[in-house]
């Protein structure tokens, strides 16, 4: 035995902050968010989407305001909204422009900016060297930038939520401390550290990204670090860009999950490229699968063995499972902590996780229970093989969301990965209908990563982590890369799907799809 033992399920403490009439953290529920993606500037749709958001559940919704305009807008969507009958609290997105967040602070309830552009310029990628001094001194200016809004926000009893993207570190958090979850961890600590020597602490952080296990490194450092400065403010776990169908509800639900069931998380936003309102079921069924389980998830890594993980039913048959490993047979609310417990067994022979699920599962439930039951010790290397037993899924679809959640943890790679933005009001176009174009042209190439990504906020930056990138530019144009590099700019949406295409072929990775 490891000396790991299995605790009761208890969120980590953290303080309450009022988010409108609703509250985060302390001993609030996990409280469910999205996100419109219609024009801040369009009232009437704006409307309409919060509704449908709110009616499927929401406890929060987020628009963005890129411009003061935006944000001055803001101010009548809430009132229709209370004409309504609808009091959802309103959050205002920010990226770049401070004056936009000074005046969104003044209409919602809550804004969200990031560390990564709401003082430091937008990134290039440049390599920066300072001096210890000289660095310092950007931390003072970082300092005079924020107090101004949160004076704002205590004025008005305004939220802040610090909102850290892996895909845009400043090139001076990137040049001191890299691409890295140590370089993520520092760009919020430093927006905390100044939110505590002012004396506001209405605050809620993040850091996402669009690699699931860079997202849970990053957020388990991250609590580790404020628990070093003792620091309690709520925490909101989300995957960016984690794209649409299976996967993206897998792998949020790998690293939401993971998470939660280790405590972590206060508030959450399953991102998807599709309608928002479908984000909320999938959120729903995530707090409800974890508030089932009564037992924490107990932590330890090892070593992942040197060998593929394999699919039961697609690799091996049981028998030759049952024959060739050692089976963890587990099921139940408390699967994921037993599982934990039985992998972490110092043991010389390989283990297949297997968990069994009710016939009363849904397919749509089986799928989130089991991101969350065997994506937390895929990621962290503990089992050699996955083994999900569920009447409601047919032989294949229990196959396919096998290699989904293997993908999602990076463990074994099978098909093409899609990195996707859930959309918002600086999309460029139609999202979605690009997302399945991009798909059914390139969704045969394995391992092959594509970024699809509605404007350039995350876009080069996600870039980093995909191979090629399809980036709203603007209306009607798109910019393709490769990696970070820009490669092409403005190419008219028609014909952006064949000139990627071309770009793969150049490069010798593209695959003639199967007749």
């Amino acid at each position: 035995m490891n000396g790991n033992h299995l605790e009761p399920l208890r969120r980590r403490r953290t303080c309450a902050v009022r988010v409108g009439a609703s509250g985060i953290g302390g001993d609030n529920p996990i409280r469910i968010q999205s996100m419109t993606n219609t024009p801040t500037l369009d009232t009437e749709a704006c409307v309409s989407q919060i509704k449908s958001i709110a009616d499927a559940g929401a406890d929060f919704v987020r628009l963005t305001a890129q411009g003061v305009s935006h944000a001055k807008n803001l101010a009548d969507i809430r009132m229709r909204l209370h004409e309504d009958g609808y009091d959802v609290p309103l959050i205002a997105d920010i990226h770049f422009n401070r004056a936009a967040a000074m005046e969104s602070a003044l209409h919602v309830s809550k804004i969200r900016i990031n560390p990564g552009n709401f003082v430091d310029p937008a990134r290039t990628f440049r390599k920066l060297e300072y001096t210890d001094e000289e660095y310092a001194s950007e931390l003072d200016r970082i300092e005079k930038a924020l107090i101004p809004l949160l004076d704002i926000c205590a004025d008005h009893g305004t939220a802040l939520r610090i909102g850290v993207n892996h895909g845009s570190l400043s090139d001076r958090i990137m040049s001191r401390y890299g691409d890295t979850p140590r370089g993520m961890t520092e760009s919020a600590m430093e927006f905390m550290r100044v939110c505590r020597r002012h004396g506001f602490n209405d605050v809620v952080i993040s850091v996402k990204a669009s690699n699931v296990c860079i997202m849970v490194e990053t957020m388990r450092m991250l609590a580790a670090a404020m628990d070093k400065e003792g620091m309690d403010y709520p925490l909101h776990l989300g995957v960016t860009e984690a794209g649409d169908g299976e996967d993206g509800r897998v792998k949020s639900a790998v690293g939401i999950g993971t998470l939660l069931a280790e405590g972590i998380g206060d508030t959450i936003r399953v991102s998807l490229s599709e309608d928002p309102a479908d984000e909320i079921p999938v959120a729903r069924r995530l707090v409800e699968h974890i508030e089932r389980m009564t037992l924490k998830a107990p932590a330890g890594q090892r070593c992942a063995r040197k060998t593929v993980p394999v699919v039961v039913g697609s690799d091996i048959n049981p028998k030759q499972a049952e024959e060739g490993y050692r089976i963890v047979d587990v099921s139940g609310a408390d699967a994921l902590a037993h599982g934990r417990q039985a992998l972490l067994d110092e043991h010389d022979q390989p283990a297949i996780l297997k968990i069994t699920y009710p016939a009363s599962m849904t397919p749509d439930e089986v799928t989130v229970a089991a991101a969350v039951d065997f994506g937390s010790p895929l990621l962290d290397g503990l089992a050699d093989g996955v083994w999900i037993v569920a009447p409601s899924l047919q032989e294949d679809a229990a196959k396919s969301l096998m290699f989904t959640i293997l993908q999602s943890t990076r463990r074994r790679i099978t098909k093409t990965e899609f990195i996707a933005c859930p959309g918002c009001g600086r999309t460029l176009f139609d999202l979605q209908g690009v997302l399945a174009e991009v798909k059914a042209a390139t969704g045969h190439i394995p391992g092959l990563k594509i970024a699809v990504m509605g404007c350039i906020v995350n876009g080069p930056g996600e870039m980093a982590d995909a191979d090629y990138g399809y980036v709203g530019a603007a209306k009607g144009h798109v910019s393709l890369y490769r990696g970070k590099e820009c490669l092409e700019m403005n190419v008219p949406a028609s014909e952006a799907i064949d000139r990627l295409i071309s770009i793969l072929k150049a490069d010798g990775k593209y695959i003639p799809q199967p007749q």
